[in-house]
């Protein structure tokens, strides 16, 4: 490591350190910080070598993204089919799918540039609570006609929609949640999905018995997911999937990033440590374990035995529980009265007492435990469940985190704090989806209550907020803009009452964000002793107005004292 003290001069330095919030220089040796202040004063360190390319930017802490996914990088590999316009990790901006003629010609131009032979077509990003369903699916029967203000329950895409791609080539088509994908019927054949007497919550079925191409939620999707080119796993786009993730990363000015749900295997964390840990890479990856296909016993030992392959870029030990779904997806479990447009209630990806179990070895074996929770219902249960492991095995500073938890109230905010819990609230909703939540999914009174950052703050709970990549797009100041602003896509505002101030939103996504991974004591903040990790900006997230903090411009980032600036 050069020993060499390296002093940066800045615009302005915003520190995230309450005892010194600004600067105009910072210190760094070995990739940690030795200090931060006047020239003057870090002059006490000795010789050092002082360096001006800052001197006309904004330096704050790095970014931390507490809820992304390396599929964010993967994704860009396959064919973008979002509603609304994306930059990929090299900058270039893809427009959206304005219909579902768009999306399958979309798909037909990817099926078209591949090479003779049966290939798969896989789209992404499919968001069709913008297009209207033509009909609500209900598992294990034939659909119904719905009224026009119960839209979007089911798909407006079926298989035969998908075969007008390509006849001979399986074609996958994942929404924008997730959590419902839907599949050719040639892909369905290949999963041997295409046959009659399927009794599925998450499979619905046409009139004539077959399934409809509609796979809602990951044990539904699951056998499908190879035959179309998806898989859940880091390596499904080798390193080259790897490293756009991390140009995504440092286009957002983000030096901490989650995979909030990986595999993890052998394979996979040796080439996430031989990559990540390369001198080029710019950002240090946690990767949470899935607790998916796992039983609770399995999922933590495993988590325990990561523990000793960790690294300094490659953080390792603590796993995810899903509970439930996506409210646009309509697998999301809510409390009554449930949906605003009458559709059913979503599905439980995690059985409540593998949940509870879980939990219990966790906190008996030092585990830390993040969980998606998207409905009321599955946060109440995760709440229960915590409750009832604390029981068993009390432990202080536990850490374990509900991950979106976007219907909370202040009640139960209440019983988050008491249990030593906090929350990642998903703030990037309000602008995708919250004129549909509003008019769809929940009604205006509880689409004005998500992702509550005022009531959590005000209740004492430990918050961040994140994008969860590629569900929205990777981009933590972005995410700040919507929880400061909570404008939806066509400029209503969803919730007054749950704005935050811009220095709460830039706390959420530094030491916030580190917190929720146990972090915020080596990043977070620029001050003695922590690692080098800067954002480096082209204008003061503090001095511009609330409603263009999006706009602030990134420059590229310092990462462990290594400079990454964006081409």
């Amino acid at each position: 490591m050069n020993t060499t003290t390296t002093v940066y001069a800045a615009r302005n330095i915003l520190t995230m350190n309450p005892a010194r919030p600004q600067a105009t220089h910072v210190a760094v040796r070995d990739g940690r910080i030795l200090g931060a202040g006047s020239l003057e004063e870090l002059r006490g360190w000795g010789e050092h070598v002082l360096d001006e390319r800052f001197a006309d930017r904004v330096l704050m802490p790095g970014l931390v993204e507490g809820h992304s996914h390396m599929g964010a990088g993967t994704a860009w590999l396959r064919r973008y089919c979002g509603y609304f316009p994306a930059s990929d990790h090299e900058g270039r901006l893809w427009p959206g799918a304005k219909s579902l003629d768009e999306v399958i010609a979309a798909l037909s131009e990817s099926a078209a540039a591949l090479p003779a032979g049966a290939a798969p077509v896989c789209g992404w990003g499919f968001d069709p609570i913008y297009f209207g369903a033509r009909r609500m699916s209900a598992p294990g029967r034939s659909q119904a006609l719905i009224p026009e203000r119960a839209r979007a329950q089911g798909s407006p895409v079926s298989r035969h929609d998908l075969d007008r791609v390509s006849a001979t080539r399986p074609v996958g088509l994942m929404h924008a949640s997730g959590h419902i994908l839907n599949a050719s019927t040639r892909a369905l054949e290949r999963a041997g999905l295409l046959r009659t007497g399927i009794d599925h919550p998450g499979i619905p079925l046409g009139e004539d018995g077959l399934p409809t191409g509609e796979l809602r939620g990951p044990e539904a999707f699951g056998p499908v997911l190879e035959h179309v080119g998806l898989s859940r796993s880091v390596l499904a786009g080798g390193e080259a999937g790897i490293r756009a993730f991390a140009q995504l990363c440092l286009r957002a000015g983000v030096t901490t990033a989650t995979d909030l749900g990986a595999s993890l295997t052998d394979p996979e964390v040796e080439m996430l440590s031989r990559v990540v840990g390369a001198d080029d890479y710019p950002v240090r990856l946690v990767p949470l374990l899935q607790m998916r296909g796992l039983t609770p016993q399995a999922a933590v030992a495993r988590a325990v035995a990561l523990r000793e392959r960790s690294s300094d870029s490659l953080r390792l030990g603590r796993m995810k529980i899903t509970a439930d779904g996506s409210i646009q997806g309509f697998t999301a479990r809510l409390r009554w009265p449930g949906y605003y447009n009458g559709a059913p209630n979503g599905l439980w990806y995690t059985a409540p007492e593998a949940i509870r179990e879980a939990y219990t070895l966790a906190l008996q074996h030092g585990v830390q435990v993040h969980t998606h929770t998207n409905g009321d219902e599955a946060t109440g249960l995760a709440i229960d469940c915590m409750e009832q492991a604390l029981r068993v095995h009390p432990a202080r500073d536990h850490r374990f985190m509900l991950q979106h938890v976007q219907l909370a109230d202040a009640a139960q905010f209440r019983r988050i704090r008491a249990l030593g819990m906090g929350v990642n609230l998903f703030a990037n909703h309000h602008y995708y989806w919250g004129d549909q939540h509003r008019d769809i999914t929940l009604g205006p009174e509880r689409a004005e209550r998500m992702n509550a950052c005022s009531t959590a703050l005000r209740e004492g709970v430990p918050m961040a907020i994140h994008s969860d990549a590629p569900i929205t797009p990777l981009g933590p100041l972005f995410t700040a803009w919507c929880a400061v602003n909570r404008r939806t896509a066509t400029g209503r505002v969803l919730g007054e009452a749950e704005r935050i101030s811009v220095a709460e939103a830039l706390q959420a996504i530094t030491l916030g964000a580190a917190y929720s991974l146990g972090l915020d004591g080596e990043i977070g903040s620029i001050e003695c002793g922590k690692r080098a990790d800067f954002c480096v900006l082209a204008d003061d997230p503090t001095a511009v107005v609330p409603e263009t903090l999006k706009d602030v411009r990134i420059c590229g980032t310092v990462q462990g004292g290594r400079v990454f600036m964006i081409a």
